[in-house]
């Protein structure tokens, strides 16, 4: 295998240790005895996010016989044709923007939900996504107005956290308001996470868990990003009404209904990091995870990640012998000036292939868990110090490409995309850096010692 070969391997490695199916099938055991301690008659499954069929399927084949009702809300093309329980129903909507099939969706699932009882164990299955797959706009708001201001807290550069919170303040169902619809009934909730640090108030904005924010702090994201006067004048209302208190909040900690609540991780960006790092090792390289946080604009932090793989080396010296992997993951943004195609990992691939220009001997591998990559059918970029070479002999000035969000076009040119397809799995970004020393010998290192 050549450099680029070995990042991709590590990458599927790393994909499928936080494959959904298996993660939620390790916990049939707790599920089991959850369900016979609490002597319950009957399981609804409500599953929504990139990876909902496959862990709806986990479920399903444990349990299909005691499953009385049940819906998968997923993105569209992420659902499978393997069966599932005869009683679950299967939804495809839109993602990131909402549409109206995901509202259609949330409305049947809140019915189901509401159906429960105490003889009934809710098994909500949450993933990354699920923001704006389960999608049900509080009153009086319309569908048209939550995706204006999704839109707009996408293209200003807010973070997960950011834009969730406003979510939260906007729906009849996040933010702990779907385990409020299932009170009394018992909610188990397993989540694949898709956030720094695993937040369960964030992954999927908190359907099943208490919300610590509040309208206030809603209210703080939009003015931070100059929004508050660019949203919906309705969208304003509810939360200026909400931060003067005459809405109610979110359900906080504290609240009774999460007595009735369990809400757990499966799978996570670390645990996808973990594989990463010990295939690397597999593969002969010296592997360090540099962290599970990224975050920042991602043209920045490809910048930054270029110059601490140089310092790296600097500092190592031979130490650390001819190969070295450096894998890191989380999410960043994009402040979208421009009117290019592209994504986050496409900019942060472009950014980190300026920074090594001319370096032979380091390659990167930037892509979305779940093979998507802002609106285009890219996971992502592979890059490594000829990159920015080949574009220039094509005469493209890659500045002018980033300036207008352009990646994807400036990669599809030199070859440079990196296209998975939907992987049904979501934990965030992964990068994956390979450096061969012997390679590097023969660059000029611009000052770095090798």
């Amino acid at each position: 295998m050549n450099m680029r070969e070995k990042a991709i391997d590590i990458f599927n490695v790393a994909l499928g240790a936080v494959d959904p199916c298996l993660v939620v099938k390790r916990q049939g055991p707790y599920l089991e005895a959850l369900y016979q301690r609490g002597g319950f008659k009957t399981i609804t499954v409500v599953a929504f996010g990139k990876a909902a069929f496959a862990m709806a399927k986990a479920v399903a084949d444990q349990f299909d016989t005691v499953i009385e009702r049940g819906i998968v809300i997923t993105k569209y093309g992420h659902s499978q044709k393997d069966r599932l329980a005869a009683r679950i129903e299967v939804h495809e909507a839109g993602h990131p923007l909402p549409d109206e099939n995901g509202v259609a969706a949330t409305n049947r699932a809140i019915e189901l939900v509401s159906a429960a009882d105490r003889n009934t164990l809710v098994v909500c299955l949450i993933s990354g996504g699920g923001s704006s797959l389960l999608v049900a706009p509080t009153e009086p708001l319309s569908l048209g107005e939550k995706q204006a201001v999704t839109r707009l807290l996408l293209q200003c550069g807010a973070n997960i956290t950011e834009l969730n919170t406003v979510r939260k303040h906007l729906s009849r169902v996040k933010g702990g308001r779907l385990a409020q619809i299932a009170y009394p009934a018992q909610v188990v909730s397993l989540m694949l996470s898709d956030v720094i640090n695993d937040r369960i108030d964030v992954i999927a904005s908190g359907p099943t868990a208490p919300d610590e924010s509040t309208y206030g702090d809603a209210l703080r994201v939009l003015d931070k990003y100059g929004l508050t006067r660019k949203v919906p004048q309705k969208v304003r209302e509810v939360i200026l009404a909400g931060a003067e208190g005459k809405r109610p909040e979110t359900p906080k900690t504290g609240d009774p209904l999460f007595t009735a609540v369990e809400n757990t991780i499966v799978g996570s960006i670390r645990t996808a990091l973990g594989a990463a790092r010990t295939r690397g090792v597999e593969l002969g390289f010296d592997t360090t995870i540099l962290t599970s946080e990224l975050q920042g604009e991602a043209r920045e932090i490809g910048q930054w990640l270029a110059r601490t793989v140089l310092e790296h080396l600097r500092r190592s010296g031979d130490s650390s012998g001819r190969l070295t992997c450096l894998v890191s993951g989380g999410e960043t943004t994009v402040t979208v000036r421009g009117n290019g195609l592209g994504g986050r990992n496409m900019e942060f691939a472009v950014s980190f292939a300026m920074e090594v220009e001319g370096l032979r001997g380091i390659t990167l591998l930037s892509a979305g868990t779940d093979g998507m990559d802002g609106p285009t059918d890219a996971a992502g970029g592979i890059v490594d110090g000829e990159t920015i070479g080949k574009a220039k002999v094509y005469g493209f000035v890659p500045e002018r490409y980033l300036a207008n969000n352009d990646s994807y076009h400036l990669l599809e040119r030199v070859g440079d995309l990196f296209i998975t397809g939907p992987t049904g799995t979501n934990v965030m970004d992964i990068q994956i850096v390979l450096v061969d020393r012997s390679l590097l010998l023969d660059s000029t290192m611009s000052g770095v010692d090798t």
